[in-house]
């Protein structure tokens, strides 16, 4: 099994295989309290503030059960369409910084 850290998931492109849209990048995790277990509860997909506050949307928060797969360049999820409150635009990856 292959070993992620939080920087590489965010490079994955997220894709919804109920109607194969693509939600966007990770842009945050949700993590157990835990310190023993650290478990992953869920990836955040940030939403946007829009021009002014207009357009704006919420962020969508993915729960670990929904993800089916987590590939080379993509990670798989299924949430239903009726979770998808406006959340279904793709976004853009997150630029590369040069250090």
């Amino acid at each position: 099994m292959k070993r992620y850290n939080t920087a590489d998931l965010r490079k994955l492109q997220i894709v919804n295989l109920c109607d194969g849209s693509c939600l966007g990048y990770a842009s945050d995790f949700e993590f157990e309290a835990d310190c023993d277990s650290g478990r992953m509860l869920a990836i955040v997909i940030g939403g946007s503030s829009g021009f002014f506050g207009i357009g704006k949307r919420d962020d969508l928060i993915i729960p670990w059960r929904m993800i089916e797969c987590i590939g080379e360049d993509t990670i798989l999820v299924r949430v239903p369409p009726n979770e998808m409150a406006g959340c279904a635009c793709p976004k853009k990856p997150p630029k590369k910084r040069a250090w």
